[in-house]
């Protein structure tokens, strides 16, 4: 289970822990139906109660930073780039250490297990981190993302190391960017900027890949090889079919959702049969109207065939990870 902490909603003061109990309303942000709940302490609850039936684990990613914690203005940023969007200042990364502390001390209370931890989502995205290059802008000036991302990998990894417990860091959450531009970095600009000593301490290289997009897998191995790393796995941690684009709409109507179910089989295949490749993460069931690759639709009223595809990979149709995958695809 991947559990997107996403830090502005749970701690909005400097003054005040974050509040791991916060009610979420349970909406697609504005979509209904809803149904609230009391935020990250009630999803570790599911998650624990998973556990028990065995098969699960837990994997937790950091994103956003709260206004008080952000770095200030600067390099080449979108129009509309709030603080939200910046990294966390270095006088900050304190506070960020005890929000890991205090989400491993709820999921104790609760029962989880959290053994897997990404420091940030998308570290090559304006979105979740601004600026990406130095000003004058343009594609030419070098990319500036790695340095605040290391700063708060370092902390995540000095918090998991003092905690109780058996946690791992990964690095990576990035997403595909192949092309250079003045507000992205490239995957491999991004993993030739990381420190060799950390990357290759992290369990695994974590890469978001969508049905479609571009391949940077031969890329991203070999990056990982010259940094010393050896065969590091590598984890598909968001991963769909339908219209991976923010703001974009699915098309082609129920056509279109049976080639994105078999594309989903096609890719799950390749991904079985690469040994570099040992995990891969749906993104995510109930689907997001503004990038919309889920497994049901935002009112929850149907499901897209690849939900079927994914249920015949996981869990009790595959207890083992050496199962044989599906002999065919479960698209109708």
């Amino acid at each position: 289970m991947r559990l997107v902490v996403y830090w502005p909603s749970i701690q909005p003061s400097a003054g005040s822990p974050a509040d791991l109990g916060a009610i979420n309303g349970g909406c697609l942000r504005d979509k209904p139906p809803c149904a609230a709940f009391l935020g990250v302490r009630d999803q570790l609850r599911a998650l624990a109660a998973r556990q028990k039936e065995g098969g699960w684990e837990g994997f937790v990613v950091i994103t956003g930073t709260p206004e008080w914690a952000a770095r200030p203005p600067s390099g080449c940023e979108r129009r509309r780039t709030g603080p939200t969007n910046r990294m966390p200042r270095t006088d900050a990364l304190p506070a960020y250490r005890k929000l890991v502390r205090d989400i491993l001390a709820v999921a104790r209370e609760e029962g989880a297990t959290l053994r897997y931890w990404a420091p940030w989502n998308e570290p090559n995205h304006p979105y979740s981190s601004s600026p990406q290059r130095a000003a004058p802008c343009g594609a030419a000036q070098p990319s500036i993302s790695a340095g605040p991302y290391v700063e708060v990998a370092r902390a995540l990894k000095a918090a998991l190391r003092k905690a109780p417990g058996d946690q791992r860091y990964v690095l990576g959450e990035v997403a595909v960017m192949v092309r250079r531009l003045s507000i992205t970095t490239t995957v491999n600009e991004f993993l030739d900027a990381l420190p060799a000593k950390l990357v290759c301490g992290a369990r695994a290289w974590t890469q978001h890949t969508y049905i479609g997009g571009e391949d940077v897998l031969d890329d991203v191995d070999a990056r990982l090889k010259a940094k010393g790393c050896g065969d590091m796995p590598i984890w598909m941690t968001e991963t769909g079919a339908g219209a991976p684009r923010t703001a974009t709409a699915r098309t082609g109507g129920r056509p279109a959702e049976l080639r994105g179910c078999r594309a989903v089989d096609r890719i799950l295949k390749t991904w079985y049969r690469d040994p570099r490749i040992t995990a891969a993460i749906q993104y995510t069931l109930r689907e997001d109207d503004v990038f919309p690759t889920g497994l049901v639709t935002t009112d929850l009223t149907r499901a897209y065939p690849a939900l079927k595809e994914w249920q015949q990979w996981g869990l009790r149709a595959r207890e083992r990870p050496e199962d044989p995958p599906p002999s065919a695809p479960r698209c109708r």
